[in-house]
């Protein structure tokens, strides 16, 4: 932020010594950075005057009465072709010719870029270095053509008897004609020779080497109007043209190394573009394509125009058309086509958003065709009444237009008194003096009429990109966020449609929104009736000094022009009159707010982490039974099963079963606090285990596969020494892993699973999964941790579902079912594993630490971990509940205890349907934005602090402050940021261009740029906003 801080620093300054002198002289290097030998200047000179030398023979012939000027032309040109395909294919041999040699790496990475090392006057290196070629065959001969005919038409734009007849003096030809071969050097020089880095450059990559073209493109279009004035003789208006434009041709390289000039695909473009506007009534298009596409259309209408013989016809021809030009014909081609293919197949296609569906209906098109009717009926009545030689003032022509010329009027000063400005300077005494909060401003809001286009657009915009820059935490891809920003685009609110900002809507306009620490960029890239075009960026947060000190400078100007005390006069000036930023107005828009709280004395409370672990038993246990009704529900929805009234069979290891012998080696293991790959250490937000030699340890969830355990009945028959025949006691004999080797002798100990059946017929609908049943914790350890589980709470959990078949006795259906014994027990086993597992080892109360890493998705070492993690779907259950009942202990803390199992269900459905409770970098949490959800909540950790943290982002209707910021400000700057990167290179963090000016907002202007100029967090693709 320091107002001394250089252009550029050291280095830089010394490579654009370089740099700019190369770019003067169209690519001769003659200065380097390191000492080469003489022959390397002596050849670029040779090469740089060559074109010089062969136009002088011509214009020496034609000086001495020897060729005719035409004559002399011709003969130049044809000699600089056949040079310039030397010169092309002496670069192509040394090319060739050279040899790839592995060079060795040295530290000093500069010097590997310029140094160069040469042998020879004629060697490889040399011809390479002078000559560096073509990346295309095609070029070779393109680019040869083009330089002899550049060199032959120069020589006749530059005869010296030519240049007398124009200005009648003999000092003035011989000024321009040396410095006029100077200039045509330079461009053949960067034809055929070695083309510079451009000042002005328009696309980073150069693939089909267009940068060359650059320099010729100009001297032609110079030469080009002095052909003109030769042929088309006695025109006084082009002579003087010529005159003029023979001076500035010997000025063309300061031009070009200036950057004043732009390259020729930009000028293609821009020419395109103009001709588009000014000349064919058109508007600036959102891409090159949509640009090039609409230029054909209009030239081809106004071309056709020539060819009908009836003037009315031409009239109505042209008025029809140009209306039908300014809609948005993409969109509306896009959703005929899908109607047209869903009327086809005769059901509704997923290919176009609903959105496109909403903004063209049939009210939509009956309102085009009445306006193409009316503006057709205008039009016929013009062109009747122009048909006589004098209208009279009471005329109905005349009544028309002086109506609607006062209703232009009236709209213009309706639109200004929407902004909080007038003029930019005036405050408007209509607008609200204080808003401050949504309630308050939508009440002085009913005091503005709400017509025009803009405010409309931010609204919808901010209901879409505000809500992005949550997404953009989590580093979300670029589609998600373009289906958000459409989606919301096109959901606008009835009590907001008719809301706007002042002044006309035109392309390249740019708004800044703000709401608390976010800001957002919206750049209007297309206009037309009805419609128009923008793109959106989100700004990075106020993370650096430069980006926090205009961020405040943002706040003050909004500040003091919407929050005002009531007792300030009416019409007060803008304090912020010469800021680049004008507040425009304060839009109600529903979005995310964020809060973020420190969780210091909850999360750490002893009471609270106590109680926890009651709580958590029952999330898991309402969670499991809330996925299992689903789950059969969803099953039977989609296939009847031919046995349905029968009895379930079912694999459960059953807690009554022959106990297992319990060794101090077990105890040990089940106790152990000596576990390396596992540590309360927390270094940022979302910890992360413990890397090097027990890497292979490191907890990895791999959906949809499932490898067999070492040990376990898929990889080897237990207890079984044949590899043929499988005993049925070998099929259910579970396996603990991680204990100690078991002797032989011992294995009779091992828990058995029997066969066991339901006792209750509607037991299946609340049935676990198969691949969840098997058992991993031994029988003691079991049997210690049921007593846990609460039977109460369980039965209650029963008796509010509704999945019931029959919804008139589910109560008694609900008390059948809890009664099962061998439900419950499933239950049982499979909650207590997943608690055992989301705690180690170690039955004690969590640490603060053990919370977040859990909450993360890192669990403990456990014997039941393996059987956890190779289950994804109960791992994810399991982690959404421990995450639920952090959210509940939280809020027990903050609201109050929950007084009974109804206000414990009420509120764990509140967070199934109203929350998301997870992390910032979980794909959830972006799915979770884009499906709306009201709340969300992430736990954290700031190192710095030393504190737990939870933020909640809360979906509501809050204001932004939207301001226009001037264009021209804008644009400069961005021109000024392409020249600091892409020609100077200067990649120094601390550069001039992005130190704060609050005056400028240098800093928030350089953010967003496009990339990779610009660095804003997200940035949409053109979206397509209808104003209907």
């Amino acid at each position: 932020m320091s107002p001394d801080m250089p252009l550029l620093n050291d280095y830089k300054q010394d490579f654009f010594l370089k740099r700019f002198p190369q770019t003067v002289l169209g690519g001769p290097r003659l200065k380097l950075g390191y000492c080469a030998p003489p022959y390397i200047y002596v050849n670029q000179i040779v090469l740089f005057l060559m074109p010089w030398v062969l136009g002088g023979i011509g214009t020496l012939l034609y000086q001495l009465g020897i060729l005719e000027d035409y004559h002399a032309a011709a003969l130049s040109g044809g000699l600089m072709l056949f040079t310039a395909f030397v010169i092309q294919f002496t670069s192509s041999y040394a090319r060739n010719k050279s040899v790839t040699v592995e060079r060795m790496l040295t530290t000093d990475i500069l010097a590997e870029e310029d140094e160069h090392e040469f042998t020879d006057c004629a060697g490889a290196e040399t011809i390479k270095f002078l000559i560096p070629g073509k990346k295309h065959t095609a070029n070779i001969v393109f680019h040869s053509v083009l330089a002899g005919l550049l060199c032959g038409l120069g020589t006749w734009y530059l005869l010296p008897n030519r240049i007398t007849l124009l200005y009648g003096s003999v000092g003035g030809t011989v000024v321009l004609f040396v410095f006029g071969w100077m200039t045509l050097c330079i461009g053949e020089y960067s034809l055929i020779v070695n083309t510079p880095t451009e000042s002005a450059t328009f696309q980073t990559q150069d693939a089909y080497e267009i940068t060359p073209l650059m320099r010729p493109v100009y001297i032609f279009f110079f030469i080009s109007v002095d052909l003109a004035h030769r042929f088309m003789v006695n025109i006084p208006a082009l002579e003087q043209m010529n005159q003029i434009l023979h001076i500035l041709f010997i000025f063309l390289p300061f031009f070009w190394a200036l950057g004043t000039l732009p390259p020729p695909d930009a000028l293609f473009l821009w020419a395109v573009e103009q001709v588009l506007e000014f000349g064919l009534g058109g508007s600036s298009m959102s891409t090159h394509l949509r640009l090039l596409i609409m230029f054909i259309i209009s030239a081809g209408t106004a071309v056709a125009s020539y060819f009908i013989p009836s003037t009315v016809g031409v009239v109505l021809f042209m008025t029809g058309l140009g209306f039908l030009l300014s809609l948005n014909l993409s969109e509306m081609v896009l959703v005929f086509k899908h109607r047209v293919t869903r009327h086809r197949v005769g059901t509704k296609s997923n290919a176009l958003s609903s959105g496109s569906e909403i903004r063209f209906t049939w009210r939509e098109y009956l309102f085009y065709s009445i306006v193409l009717v009316l503006a057709l009926l205008e039009t016929g009545l013009l062109h009747h009444f122009a048909s006589f030689s004098q209208i009279s003032k009471n005329s109905p022509q005349a009544v028309v237009g002086y109506t609607l010329m006062i209703l232009f009027i009236i709209l213009w000063i309706l639109k200004e008194i929407q902004s909080v400005y007038i003029f930019g300077i005036f405050r408007n005494p209509f607008y609200p003096k204080d808003v401050q909060t949504v309630t308050l401003f939508l009440e002085k809001q009913t005091k503005l009429m709400k017509i025009g286009v803009v405010r409309r657009i931010l609204i919808n915009l901010g209901v879409a990109e505000y809500r992005d820059c949550f997404i953009g935490d989590s580093h979300c891809s670029s589609s998600a966020l373009a289906e958000l920003q459409c989606r919301h685009v096109v959901e606008q609110k009835p009590g907001h449609r008719n809301q706007t900002l002042t002044g006309l809507l035109l392309p390249g306009s740019h708004y800044l929104g703000r709401f608390q620490d976010r800001l957002i960029w919206i750049m209007i890239l297309e206009c037309g009736y009805t419609y128009c075009c923008v793109n959106i960026k989100g700004l990075e947060l106020q993370e650096t000094s430069c980006h926090t000190a205009e961020a405040r400078r943002v706040d003050e100007v909004f500040a003091s022009a919407f929050e005002q005390e009531e007792y300030v006069k009416l019409c007060s000036i803008n304090e912020h009159f010469g800021n680049v930023l004008t507040p425009c107005t304060v839009l109600p828009v529903k979005l995310y707010s964020d809060a973020r709280n420190v969780l210091s004395g909850i999360i750490d409370s002893h009471d609270n982490l106590k109680e926890f672990k009651g709580d958590l038993v029952k999330v898991l246990l309402w969670i499991l039974v809330q996925y299992c009704s689903r789950r059969s529900s969803m099953l039977e929805n989609t296939h009847k099963t031919e046995n349905k009234g029968k009895a379930s069979l079912i694999i459960l290891p059953a807690l009554n079963t022959e106990p297992q012998t319990e060794s101090p080696e077990d105890t040990d293991s089940l106790n152990s606090e000596n576990l390396d790959d596992w540590f309360d250490d927390v270094f940022g937000e979302e910890p992360t285990i413990k890397k090097g030699k027990d890497e292979k340890d490191q907890l990895k969830v791999l959906p949809g596969i499932n490898l067999p355990i070492p040990g376990s009945v898929e990889s080897q028959n237990v207890g079984s020494h044949s590899t043929n025949t499988v005993t049925e006691e070998s099929l259910y004999q579970a396996v603990a892993l991680g204990y100690p080797a078991i002797d032989k002798g011992k294995q009779e100990a091992m828990a058995y699973i029997p066969l066991m059946e339901f006792s209750c017929s509607h037991s299946h609908l609340l049935s676990l999964p198969e691949e969840w049943m098997s058992n991993c914790l031994p029988n003691s350890k079991m049997k210690e941790m049921s007593s846990l589980f609460p039977e109460d709470w369980y039965q209650f959990i029963l008796m509010q579902l509704e999945c019931f078949p029959s919804k008139e006795n589910a109560s008694n259906v609900g008390e059948e079912i809890a009664k099962d014994r061998v439900l419950k027990d499933l239950y049982v086993r499979t909650v207590m594993t997943c608690y055992f597992s989301l705690f180690g080892v170690d039955n004690m109360i969590p640490s603060p630490g053990h919370i977040l890493r859990v909450y993360s998705g890192v669990l403990p070492w456990s014997l039941a971990l393996d059987w956890l993690t190779e289950k994804p779907d109960l791992f994810q259950l399991a982690l959404k509940a421990f995450r639920y009942t952090l959210k509940l202990m939280i809020d027990k803390a903050s609201l109050g205890p929950v007084e009974d199992f109804k206000g414990l269900i009420n509120c764990l459905e509140e967070y199934e349907s109203d929350w998301y409770i997870g992390l910032v970098s979980d794909e959830k949490w972006k799915e979770a934005v884009l499906q709306e959800k009201p709340y969300l909540f992430s736990l954290g950790y700031d190192p710095n602090m030393g504190v737990y943290t939870g933020r909640v982002l809360t979906l509501q209707e809050l204001l932004i402050h939207v301001g226009k910021l001037n264009a021209e400000a804008v644009r400069g700057q961005w021109a000024n940021l392409s020249w600091e990167l892409l020609y100077a290179t200067n990649d120094d963090e601390e550069r001039y261009s992005i130190q704060a000016h609050p005056l400028l907002l240098r800093n928030l202007t350089v953010q967003a740029a496009n990339p990779p100029l610009g660095y804003p967090i997200y940035s949409s693709k053109p979206l397509h906003i209808h104003l209907v």
